[in-house]
Formats: C-alpha cells, sequence, structure tokens
C-alpha cells in the first residue's frame, strides 16, 4: 500500500534528528591549542596535561610572558602524558603562533615512536583464597598479556578487578604484595611482576537492626540478604540496602559492616532505618487516549496492625473507566519478595465495542523466586454483566490460575536496556461453580538494546490463546481478545480490532497476536524521538487470521517520574482514516 507523503515527511525529519549535532557551540578562545601526532585515548591525556592555567587568560587577553614559558614546559608534560600509554620514547616540540586580533596558537607535535610492549606477565596468588575459582578466572583475564602495548590504564583496572573479587569472595584484606613495571625504554619492553595475597576469609557474624521500631524484628530481618556464618560480601551488603530501599517503609537506610568488632574473622552489619510515613493519600490527575482524562485517589498504610502488612485502596475515574481497586498483603516471614494478598476489584468499562461491570475477588501466593522474578498461583472468582454487539449477558467464573514475571532494567524512568517475560494460565469448568469451561494462556515479551548514535531498539509482543467448551458469544469480554490502541496496535481505536458479527460489529477473538518494533533517538537530557511499527488482531482461527498494521512516530519527554509520550500513528488497514494521536504516561514494560 503506497504511504502518504506526511509518512515519508514524518521520516525525513526522524532522519535528521538522528544525526543532528546536539553539542553546544563555543566561541574562540583567546588561546588554542593544536596537538598534531596523536589520537584517540593519548591525544585525549595529552590535552588534559596542557589545559590552560588560570590567570593564563584575564578579560580575555594573553599573558604572552606566561603563555611563553608555558609552552616551554609543554614537551615535558606531553612524553609525561603519553608514558602510560605505552611511548616512553616521544620527541615534542612546542611553538606559539599569533593568528592575529590577539589571538594566539600553541603547536604542539608529536613523534609518539614505537610503543612499550609487554615481554612477560608474572600474576601469582597466594593465601588462603588462592584456589578460589571465581578469583582464578579474574586472573585469568587480566587485560594485561604479553604482546600488548603497555596500557597502565588496563593495568591498573586489571589490579583494582583482582584486588575487588578476592575483597568480594570476603578476604577483606587482600593485597598485593609486589606490584611492578620494569620498563626498559631503549628496547621498548615491558615486564609486570605480580602478587595478590588474599589473606584469611571474613564472615558475617548476623545483623542488629536500629531504629523503625513499629515494625517487628521478624518483618525486618527479612530484608537481610544474607546469613550468619557466610562468607562477607561487600555484594550482599548493597542487596541489603537496596532490599530495605525498594520497599518504600524507609526513608534512610545505613547499612555499615563493623569490621573494627569483628572477632575471628566474624564481622557483626549494623543497620540503621528511619522509618518514612506510614500513611499516605495521594490525589491525581491525567489523561490516556485509551480511557479519556482520568482522577484517582489513593490511600495507602505501609504497616496495618503493626505486622508490616500492606493495604492498598485505589478509586479512579475515566471517561471511559471507572473503577476500585483494593489490596492487602500479609508479607511471608521467609523471604522479602513473598507474599499473601487479597484483592477486590469493582470495574466499569464502556467503549465502543463493548459495555462492561466485573467485581472480582482473587487470593494470591507470590514466591520471590531471584532477582525481578516472581510466580502466583491465585483463585479468582469474578461475576460480569456485559453487552457487546447489543447482546446482554452475565457470567460467572472462578478461575483457578497461574502467573509468572521476570524483568531486568537498567533503569524504571528512561530504560535504555533490559527485558521483561511474562505468562498467565488459568482456566475455568462448571464443576468448580463457573457458567463455563475454559482453558487460556497468555503471554507477553519486551525487549531494550542500546545501540550506536544514543540510539535505542524496543521490540514487544503480546500472545493468547484459548480452549472453549462453549461458544465464543457466551463469554465476557474479559476472557475475550481485542486489540488496537495505546499499548497494542497503534493507529487504531481501543480494543477496536477483531473478528466480526454479521453486522459487522466488532466481538472479540480466542486468539490474539501482538507485535511492535520501535528505533528511539535520543536529544539532548530529556528528549526522544521514535519510528515504530505495530502488527497484530484478534481472531478465531489461525488458517483466517488477519494481522492490521500500524505505523508512525513518536516524542518522548521523559520527567523524574516517568515519560510523557505523543504518537503519530497511520493506520494502514484503515483507509479511512489519515492518522490517530496516542498519548501515554511511563515506560510500557
Amino acid at each position: 500500500m503506497p504511504r502518504p507523503l506526511a509518512t515519508y515527511l514524518s521520516l525525513a525529519l526522524f532522519l535528521a534528528l538522528l544525526f543532528c549535532p546536539v553539542a553546544p557551540l563555543h566561541a574562540a578562545e583567546p588561546v588554542q591549542v593544536e596537538v598534531s601526532g596523536v589520537e584517540g585515548d593519548p591525544l585525549d591525556n595529552v590535552r588534559r596535561a596542557l589545559a590552560l592555567p588560570h590567570g593564563l587568560v584575564r578579560d580575555g587577553k594573553v599573558d604572552r610572558l606566561w603563555l611563553d614559558r608555558f609552552a616551554r614546559q609543554a614537551p615535558e608534560k606531553v612524553r609525561v602524558a603519553l608514558q602510560p600509554y605505552g611511548y616512553y620514547r616521544a620527541k615534542v616540540t612546542a611553538a606559539v603562533q599569533q593568528v592575529g586580533d590577539g589571538k594566539s596558537r600553541l603547536e604542539v607535535v608529536v613523534e609518539p615512536g614505537e610503543p612499550v610492549r609487554v615481554v612477560e606477565v608474572d600474576l601469582k596468588l597466594q593465601g588462603a583464597g588462592a584456589g578460589e575459582k571465581e578469583l582464578l578466572r579474574q586472573a585469568g583475564s587480566f587485560p594485561v598479556v604479553r604482546g600488548v602495548v603497555l596500557l597502565q590504564p588496563d593495568y591498573e583496572r586489571g589490579k583494582s578487578a583482582l584486588q575487588s573479587q578476592a575483597q568480594t569472595l570476603g578476604y577483606l584484606d587482600a593485597d598485593f604484595t609486589r606490584h611492578e613495571i620494569r620498563i626498559a625504554p631503549d628496547l621498548a619492553t615491558a615486564r609486570v611482576l605480580l602478587t595478590l595475597d588474599t589473606g584469611a576469609r571474613f564472615y558475617f557474624d548476623g545483623a542488629r537492626i536500629e531504629g523503625a521500631p513499629d515494625y517487628p524484628e521478624s518483618f525486618l530481618k527479612r530484608f537481610i540478604a544474607f546469613k550468619e556464618g557466610e562468607p562477607f560480601s561487600y555484594a550482599k551488603l548493597g542487596e541489603t540496602q537496596l532490599n530495605f530501599a525498594n520497599s518504600e517503609r524507609f526513608k534512610q537506610v545505613v547499612v555499615t559492616p563493623q569490621r573494627e568488632e569483628a572477632k575471628e574473622r566474624k564481622v557483626p552489619v549494623l543497620v540503621r532505618l528511619t522509618s518514612a510515613a506510614r500513611r499516605t493519600l495521594r490525589p491525581g490527575i491525567g489523561y490516556g487516549t485509551d480511557t479519556g482524562a482520568r482522577v484517582s485517589v489513593h490511600y495507602r498504610d505501609l504497616n496495618l496492625a503493626h505486622e508490616g502488612n500492606d493495604l492498598n485502596l485505589s478509586l479512579f475515574a475515566a471517561e471511559r473507566l471507572q473503577g476500585f481497586a483494593g489490596r492487602y498483603t500479609m508479607p511471608v516471614e521467609t523471604d522479602h519478595r513473598s507474599s499473601i494478598s487479597l484483592q477486590l476489584n469493582l470495574q466499569r468499562e464502556d467503549v465502543s465495542t463493548y459495555q462492561s461491570r466485573i467485581a472480582a475477588l482473587e487470593l494470591g501466593r507470590t514466591f520471590g523466586l531471584g532477582r525481578g522474578e516472581q510466580a502466583t498461583p491465585y483463585l479468582k472468582i469474578q461475576q460480569e454483566n456485559y453487552t457487546i454487539a447489543s447482546v446482554h449477558s452475565q457470567s460467572r467464573l472462578v478461575l483457578p490460575g497461574f502467573r509468572f514475571s521476570k524483568d531486568r532494567f537498567n533503569d524504571l524512568v528512561r530504560p535504555t536496556s533490559g527485558y521483561r517475560l511474562s505468562f498467565d494460565l488459568r482456566g475455568a469448568h462448571p464443576y468448580f461453580g463457573s457458567d463455563s469451561g475454559l482453558a487460556q494462556a497468555t503471554g507477553s515479551a519486551s525487549v531494550l538494546v542500546p545501540l550506536p548514535w544514543r540510539l535505542t531498539f524496543h521490540a514487544r509482543g503480546n500472545a493468547g490463546y484459548s480452549l472453549l467448551d462453549d461458544p465464543l458469544g457466551e463469554l465476557p469480554p474479559s476472557i475475550r481478545f481485542f486489540a488496537g490502541g495505546d499499548q497494542s496496535v497503534r493507529g487504531y481505536a481501543y480494543q477496536s480490532l477483531g473478528p466480526r458479527d454479521a453486522a459487522g460489529r466488532v466481538v472479540g477473538g480466542k486468539h490474539l497476536l501482538v507485535g511492535s518494533v520501535e528505533l528511539e533517538r535520543a536529544l539532548y537530557k530529556n528528549w526522544g524521538v521514535s519510528l515504530f511499527d505495530d502488527i497484530g488482531n484478534a481472531f478465531n482461527d489461525y488458517a483466517n487470521m488477519h494481522l492490521a498494521q500500524g505505523v508512525g512516530v513518536g516524542v518522548h519527554y521523559y520527567t523524574p517520574v516517568g515519560g510523557l509520550n505523543l504518537y503519530l500513528a497511520k493506520p494502514l488497514d484503515d483507509v479511512g482514516r489519515s492518522f490517530r494521536i496516542h498519548f501515554t504516561v511511563g515506560f510500557e514494560f
């Protein structure tokens, strides 16, 4: 299908923004320093060494005597700046040239010569941890090896990584008893001699928690990432810090290893907490293309009954969606990620495709399986009254199910790398009190990949599959699949895609397949532009499915609480509509 001119203009605008320079321009300085003969990191280090001293230029005028003295010192400064990169026999000349209008240019010409190469690396481990697999692996990946140019930044980075790995494994006294670089400038060779003595291993001696007296000790202990007797690890201390901070219950968390109080190499840990407000009430306003303008009120009590129980209540009203959501969460003592929850949802939805009123109660047991990984078996009881395609009906479903999710992103406000995977399996049968029998599976995946030139590639997919005992027409909209909208196929109205009845009205389908690719270019600090291509639909038969497609451009502005995303989308399968605007708040995982 031919694209309209506006689509090509949007593409041209995106490409122009993609390659446009974003660095500010600076006026010419009274003294310019030009360096020739080297490039890359050595050049950067030379430029830092030749930074003009404060006072050499005053009120736009150059102190010529000072500049000449600086030029005489420049060759030695450059030679020293080149040594960390293996150049020990560099020849350097520097001269000052007048370029008119009271401006000067310091010209520095470098002949770096042959770089020093490593002819021997003698790296030894000794002490109680010399046989640790992780430490041996770190030593094996030491960045300075025989035959390479001697780069002291790599040498220092390798040393630091090796010592840090030893300390991470609990060898807190690990240190280098020998660390030498023997250089023969005339032969352009270097020998690296390193010996790391790990010393004895240290262990955790339990944790003492101060502050937050309103929370029971058993609740607070859930956030401790280590156990008494485990090898000491700074990573475990950092994980403990994050566990407390991410609970939203404490405004200040300080985790301190008390090394000076260690006995028999057992280190006690002190955790100091300052509680945040227990109860919060937050009003909110917003807008989304799918639901329209909305207002909301959120109430939360993070320590109900002084047991660490969490009560979360939300009341919201939008043009096409209104409801109440309540969740009561009871922590499980064995793991801070695990809990038992009871949820009540009352919801009314009125969109162009259907009208629905839902009352649902769900009991779930969440198991924390690791960082960003959760599994929840649940039982959901749902009553739904609905109208779809002028048919009024009601449904009662008892839905046992299991959901799983795993995610890892580098930033929750403006992520540039990471992924999320989730799936939900559920079923119903008249034997358990449901009106209908069914088995249903849904899954979603999302991945972010950072690319050069401040680009980010985002791909996502959603799928659903249903096995039904009864005709689809006897099932409520919450069980059927629809497509279209801000987080589905952009360019089409919310829930406007799916199988149609004889009168041409969308009635939803048994299966779902949606995919999207998007390429975003970051601009300045808080802005971004993107191109996207969405495709998908709901359907009843894989052999006869038709996937609708939408393409367009997006503009993004990122705030500390989330992103504001404005999209202009063209539906390629709707010849009667040119463009549709979509607006969302936040990042879609």
